[in-house]
C-alpha cells in the first residue's frame, strides 16, 4: 500500500486534460492572462471607455503580453538547462583531468552523509567506476543542479495558450455585444463574474497539482484578481475625470 501511494503522489501524467509536468505554466499563464486583460476591462469601465476601445486595448494586451510572457519562459528555461549543461561538461573535464581531486570530493560527501570505513571507499569505487554516474552524483550532490526534462518549447508554449485561453474570457461578454448588438449595461458586471469563474477555475487546478486546501487556493486567485480589478478601474476613472 505504501509503495502504490508513493506512486500515485509522484505519478507523472494528466490532470483531466492537463499535463502534469507543465500545469504550473498552465496556472502561472492562466493566472497572468486573467488578471491582466481583466485589468484592462476594469480600467476601460471606470473610465467609461467606448466598447471598441476595450476591445482594442483588451485583444492588443491578451496578444503582447502573452507572447512576451512566453518568450520570457522560454529563454529562463532555456538559460536553466544551457548553465546545467555548461556545469556538466566542466565535470567531465574535471573528472579527467583532476581525478584524485575528484575522487576525494566524492569520498568527503558521502562520509558527511555518514559513510565510514570500507562501507564509504566501495560507495566512492562504484561511483568513479562509472563516468556517467560520478557526473550525476557531483551535480546534484556538489553543485545542487538538477535537469528539468521540460523543453523551452514546450513551457512557453502553454504558458501562451493558457494566457491566451484563460485571458479572453474577461473579452467575451464585450465581444459578443459588438457582433449581437447586446443591451451594454451590464457587461462589465458580467465580465467580472465570468472572470471570477475563470480565476477560480484556475486556482482550483492550482490546488490540484498541489494538494492544497482547494478553498485557499481559490480565494488567493480571487483576491488578486478583484485587488488588480480595483487598481485598475479607479486609475481609469481618475484619469478619465482629470483628463476628459
Amino acid at each position: 500500500m505504501t509503495t502504490l501511494s508513493e506512486n500515485k503522489l509522484h505519478s507523472e501524467g494528466n490532470i483531466w486534460i492537463f499535463n502534469k509536468d507543465y500545469i504550473s505554466e498552465f496556472v502561472y499563464g492562466g493566472i497572468d492572462g486573467a488578471i491582466t486583460t481583466f485589468a484592462v476591462v476594469a480600467g476601460a469601465a471606470g473610465a467609461n471607455a467606448e466598447l471598441y476601445w476595450v476591445l482594442i486595448f483588451g485583444f492588443a494586451n491578451l496578444i503582447a503580453d502573452g507572447f512576451s510572457m512566453s518568450v520570457g519562459n522560454y529563454f529562463s528555461v532555456k538559460a536553466d538547462r544551457d548553465n546545467y549543461d555548461k556545469h556538466r561538461k566542466i565535470e567531465y573535464w574535471e573528472i579527467e583531468n583532476l581525478r584524485d581531486r575528484e575522487v576525494q570530493e566524492i569520498r568527503e560527501i558521502y562520509e558527511a552523509k555518514g559513510f565510514k570505513g570500507d562501507l564509504l571507499e566501495q560507495v566512492v569505487e562504484v561511483i568513479t567506476s562509472d563516468k556517467d554516474v560520478w557526473v550525476d552524483t557531483m551535480m546534484k550532490e556538489e553543485l545542487e543542479m538538477t535537469k528539468d526534462e521540460k523543453t523551452p518549447f514546450k513551457t512557453a508554449f502553454a504558458t501562451f495558450l493558457s494566457f491566451n485561453l484563460i485571458g479572453i474570457i474577461p473579452l467575451l461578454v464585450y465581444i459578443f455585444a459588438q457582433v449581437m448588438d447586446l443591451e451594454r449595461d451590464n457587461l462589465f458586471l458580467i465580465s467580472c463574474i465570468s472572470t471570477a469563474v475563470a480565476l477560480m477555475f484556475v486556482g482550483f487546478l492550482k490546488s490540484k497539482v498541489t494538494e492544497k486546501s482547494f478553498l485557499k487556493g481559490i480565494v488567493e486567485t480571487l483576491i488578486l484578481g478583484g485587488l488588480a480589478a480595483f487598481l485598475a478601474y479607479y486609475v481609469g476613472e481618475v484619469l478619465a475625470n482629470y483628463f476628459v
